[in-house]
This record gives structure tokens, sequence and C-alpha cells, in this order.
């Protein structure tokens, strides 16, 4: 019996590896031949056969025309049951190149994993965005959303996609990002030279002007005299690192700042922190969160979406705007000065686990990936949804 076919694609290999390697391998166990195309030659697990295409991040870059051509003929030629496509670029080349095999029975998905037209974007990401992602829906028969306003705005805006759903993310390991005993904090502490009388912040994330590490300098500064042993890590690499470090320079946090480069080993530096923080102008649904949550580590993050998804007021830490560092400062100080507070926070955690764990944003993908249905039995698919004891989420709205 011939193995049915499925095909992931995305801009680079790093995404497949970071946040889909749960599905893939479900797709292997069920039988299926994986297969994987991405720009990167980095080996993807569980994947049958992986293609090196050309897709640049970029849509004014000539070599993704050569990707698409390329996207084309591999769907052509391979038989796919079911095309599951990720990231702007990635999405909107595979979508087109797979228009001719839809009509033979490919089914194609695309998650959205925060469209880059949101509130407070650019009228240049609204311009160029919007009507792209709304033209590409009539292509999809099934646009996958994981935040409320992604999921809003496509109902709302009345995109073509043969259905909208909504899902809790990628899925977070909360066997691996869980909370320690101070014993082995102050443990993970002295392996990573930090001392136990530090107040520790961490961020996870790509050093780049949509992450905003200025911000969070600017918010050190102002904590320094109020929070002698302050310590803030910055983990990630990327094209602003060198700023950054020049502006911590300039700002004289040398010694308050820590760049810490690509890091594996997350799970421990989320347990020697004591908070977490999130400076991101966009998101669409941070797993540097998730994760943090899931340590037990209360976050003060700026109020955007994707961050407001998950971080509660009063539950979860605090959320802040964007253009107010001294009430981002005055909230981490409110943290610093109340260990009671952070020890209810942390308490918390389990709220997320039944949501966002792995296994159960698996389930909510499964009867996307297993509906053999040509025609969805229904158009929006969210929150809340009692009619399909298959498919546990679908409301008009959610998040208004």
């Amino acid at each position: 019996m011939v193995p049915k076919k499925v095909l992931f694609c995305a801009t680079v290999v790093s995404h497949l590896k970071a946040f889909h390697l749960p599905y893939l391998r479900w797709f292997r166990e069920q039988g299926w031949e994986v297969h994987a195309a991405t720009y990167g030659t980095e080996a993807v697990p569980y994947v049958d056969k992986q293609f090196n295409i050309p897709i640049q991040r970029s849509p004014f870059k000539l070599d993704n025309w050569r990707a698409y051509r390329q996207l084309k003929d591999i769907v052509r030629e391979n038989n796919y049951e079911i095309i599951h496509c990720h990231t702007p670029m990635g999405g909107a080349l595979t979508r087109l190149a797979a228009r001719q095999v839809r009509r033979t029975g490919t089914r194609v998905l695309y998650t959205a994993h925060g469209f880059h037209f949101f509130k407070g974007a650019s009228f240049q990401n609204w311009l160029l965005y919007y009507p792209v992602e709304k033209y590409l829906s009539r292509y999809t028969d099934c646009l996958i959303t994981m935040n409320a306003e992604d999921y809003n705005r496509a109902l709302d805006h009345q995109f073509k996609a043969g259905a909208i759903a909504y899902v809790h993310g990628v899925g977070i390991d909360f066997d691996k990002y869980k909370p320690v005993h101070e014993q082995e904090k102050r443990q993970l502490r002295e392996w990573h030279g930090i001392g136990s009388d530090e107040f520790v912040m961490i961020y996870a994330a790509e050093l780049s002007q949509r992450k905003n590490q200025a911000y969070l300098l600017k918010v050190v500064s102002l904590l320094r005299e109020r929070i002698p042993r302050l310590r803030l890590l910055l983990a990630g690499q990327g094209a602003l690192e060198e700023k950054y470090r020049e502006q911590a320079g300039q700002l004289g946090l040398e010694n308050l700042v820590t760049f810490l480069g690509h890091r594996t080993d997350m799970d421990q530096i989320y347990a020697l922190a004591d908070i977490a923080v999130s400076s991101s102008r966009q998101e669409g649904l941070p797993v540097n969160i998730m994760e943090a949550i899931a340590t037990g580590l209360p976050v003060v993050a700026t109020d955007v979406r994707g961050n407001r998804d998950l971080v509660e007021p009063g539950t979860h830490g605090f959320l802040v705007g964007l253009d107010e560092p001294s009430v981002f400062a005055d909230r981490i100080w409110e943290l610093y000065n109340h260990p009671q507070l952070r020890a209810d926070i942390r308490a918390n955690r389990d709220r997320l686990i039944s949501l966002y764990s792995v296994s159960h944003v698996l389930e909510e993908v499964k009867p996307i990936y297993t509906d053999t249905a040509r025609q969805w039995d229904i158009k929006e698919r969210g929150p809340g949804h009692k009619k399909d004891s298959t498919y546990p989420y679908s409301e008009r709205e959610i998040g208004k």
C-alpha cells in the first residue's frame, strides 16, 4: 500500500525544527510519508524527504521566483494529500504553487503565526501584507490562527478560506519547562556565575527591531538605583546585537546586562531567573512567554497582540504600553518588592497547561488533518464549538 504524503513548508529550516517536530512525528507515527520544503540544509527529524529551496523573507528578493517554480514542481510530482505551510513567504509561495493540485484533491493548510497587519502596524504593512493574505485565503482549505486578533480579523474581513480555525499556538512541553526548588535554583545560578542575591530578568528573543530590546535597556537604566543587584539576561542572536551592546555601554549597563547568545538550555535559564520580560512590538503567540509562565515566572510584557492572549494581568504578571518604560520599571519594582506576589503568580501556571501543552494543541490540530471531506461542515472554527464533537473549537468571535 502506497503511504499518504504530507508536505510541510516554511521560509527557513529552523522554523520547522523549533515549532513543528511533534506534528511531523505524529504524521510519521500514522504511517504517512513526510516531506519538508524550506531554505536550509540542516536535517529535520521525522522527515523522509527534504527539499532545500531558496525562499527569502523579503517579498522583493528575486530568489523567491525560483523558489516558487521549484515548489510548483515539487507539489506537482509528489501527489500530496496535505500541504501545511507556515511563515508569510513560505505560506504565500506554497499556496500559489499548489493552486492546480487543489483541484485534484490536495488540501492546503496555512498557519498564520501572526499576521504582519495588526492593530498598531504601519500603513506600509497593511498595504503590502493585508491584500496578499486576503487574496491567498481563497487558495487555503483551512486558515489556522493562534491569537484572538488574527482570528477575528480573518472572520470580520471575510477571508475566503474553506475554514478559519483557532488553535492555542504550537504547544509547550510542560514536563521540560517547570518550576524548580530553591536549592536547584541556587545551584543553577552558581553554575552560570550568577549571585544568589541578584534579581534576574530574562528575555529570550531575536535581537531585532521587532523584539525591541532597546526598550528594556531604558527600563534597566531606570531601575539601576532602585534594584542594586539587578541583572538582565538577553538570550538570542540577531542583526542588532552589536547596536544593543553599544547602547548598553553608552548607558553604563555593561555589568547589568548579559548577552547570552543562542541557547539550547533555556529551561535552565528560565529556572534560575526571578521574572521574565518582553518588550516586543509584534507577536503572534510568543513561545518565550509560554515557557516563562510554565516555569513559574511572573511576566512583565508589552501590551501587544499575542502577549495579551497569554498574560492575564494580576494572574501571570502585567501588561504595559510600548511607550511607557517608566511604568514597565514600576511593575518590575512591584514584583521585586513583593516576593509573595511572585509566589502567588507562580501558583497560577497550571491555568496554561490545559490549553497550551503540546498534547492539547496536537489534539486541536488532528481533526484538521484527519477530516477527509473536501467541504468543511462549518465556515468558522474557534473556541467553544459544541456541534462537532471531533473538533473542539468553533464560535463566531473570541476575545470581544
